[in-house]
C-alpha cells in the first residue's frame, strides 16, 4: 500500500514539474517544439564545432554535409530568445564563421 501511494505521488510531482515547465516555455514566448529543436541543435552545435576546429580542409561532400547542418542550427537558435544560449555564442559564431569560410569556398569555385 506503502508503495502504491509513494508512486502515486511521484506520478503527481511528476505531472506537475512537467506542467510548470510548459508554462515557463511558454511565458518565454516558444513553442514547445521550437524549444525541442533548439535542445536538439545544441547538441549539434557541439559537434559542428568541434568539427569545425579538427578539420581544415574538407571534401565537397563534407562542406555540403557542414552547410546543411549549420543551416538547421542556425534555424533553431534563430527560433528561441536570445538569453536562451548566451553561454554559447562564441561556439555559434565560431560555427558562423566556418560557415561563411566554405560559402566563400564553394562560391569561388562555381
Amino acid at each position: 500500500m506503502l508503495l502504491v501511494v509513494a508512486i502515486y505521488i511521484l506520478t503527481i510531482i511528476i505531472f506537475i514539474l512537467m506542467l510548470f515547465a510548459y508554462i515557463q516555455i511558454k511565458a518565454a514566448g516558444m513553442k514547445v517544439k521550437d524549444f525541442y529543436g533548439f535542445i536538439e541543435a545544441n547538441q549539434m552545435l557541439d559537434k559542428l564545432y568541434r568539427f569545425s576546429k579538427k578539420y581544415d580542409k574538407l571534401s565537397s561532400q563534407d562542406q555540403l554535409i557542414f552547410l546543411v547542418e549549420a543551416e538547421k542550427v542556425f534555424n533553431a537558435f534563430d527560433k528561441v530568445p536570445d538569453m536562451l544560449w548566451e553561454e554559447e555564442y562564441q561556439k555559434y559564431m565560431d560555427v558562423l564563421d566556418k560557415y561563411k569560410d566554405i560559402k566563400m569556398v564553394r562560391w569561388e569555385q562555381n
